[in-house]
């Protein structure tokens, strides 16, 4: 089915479905529930360190970049879901890679935070 809509209209539903997006990670997902605490503590000490702005913004990034491939995982795990609820190798797969990136994301992180900090408290 096409989408006909266009302009400020498509641009103000394409944000209702990202909101949505974002409410359904926060209610049934919780992953993204302790992550994204995590991430509310981890920007408001970026925030609050004495850093230069590319430090802070590397700080920020790292935990934004957490939140976003979760969101991806859930999403993959979501469709897997709607697909069967039968095992197959090919949905264990998918399941197993989304989670392998987030874990590649947090460990991206935490090396990012433990780096930069490491420069910053020598």
């Amino acid at each position: 089915m096409a989408n006909n809509t266009t302009g400020i209209t498509r641009i103000i539903k394409a944000a209702g479905y990202s909101w949505k997006g974002l409410r359904a990670a926060w209610i049934n997902e919780a992953a993204f529930r302790q992550e994204g605490v995590a991430a509310v503590i981890a920007i408001g000490i970026a925030c609050w360190l004495d850093v230069d702005p590319i430090t802070r913004i590397l700080l920020i990034g790292s935990v934004v970049l957490v939140m976003i491939v979760e969101i991806l995982n859930s999403a993959i795990e979501a469709l897997v879901d709607r697909v069967g609820t039968d095992y197959h190798e090919l949905s264990g797969r998918a399941k197993d890679m989304g989670s392998a990136a987030v874990l590649i994301a947090i460990i991206l992180a935490v090396a990012t935070w433990a780096t930069l900090l490491w420069s910053h408290l020598r």
